[in-house]
């Protein structure tokens, strides 16, 4: 099992809005970066944990617990012209874009960036280093046993 942390504007999906769906899952559409495509297309498997990221909100930081409930598939968005996912370059017979199911675990505690930052344990976590702007980070799994113990 592998371990990960994707990033979603709370106004688009929220950990909250995904635990009203009626079955909690959704498909992880929109990513439009080769390195977060290539994560959930060629490493991301059934069951793996993610740590659900709330980004561009006034409080950012993780809001709950979610898991892969479907491997990866090609992302529809791609192929509908009125989307603003919409890629002229891809076809059904060559996807460019895929995306994984992901089912609701659990809402935490919100841990925001500062928080996060302030743990010497954390320094090496991806999305706590300049630049990073990737949706979807794998996690060590020392990051992830001890941001649940902080939980």
């Amino acid at each position: 099992m592998r371990y990960w942390l994707i990033k979603s504007e709370p106004s688009d999906v929220s950990i909250d809005s995904l635990a009203m769906m009626s079955q909690q899952t959704i498909a992880w559409y929109g990513i439009r970066n080769y390195q977060a495509r290539n994560f959930m297309r060629d490493q991301m498997r059934v069951g793996d944990q993610i740590f659900f990221y709330h980004s561009s909100c006034k409080k950012p930081g993780i809001a709950g617990i979610v898991e892969v409930c479907k491997l990866a598939y090609p992302d529809s968005t791609q192929f509908d012209s009125s989307s603003k996912y919409f890629d002229p370059k891809a076809t059904t017979i060559n996807p460019r874009w895929f995306n994984v199911d992901v089912r609701f675990v659990k809402k935490t505690r919100e841990i925001g960036i500062k928080e996060l930052r302030g743990y010497p344990d954390l320094i090496n976590m991806r999305i706590l280093q300049v630049g990073n702007r990737l949706s979807i980070t794998p996690l060590d799994p020392t990051e992830w046993k001890f941001i649940l113990e902080i939980l």
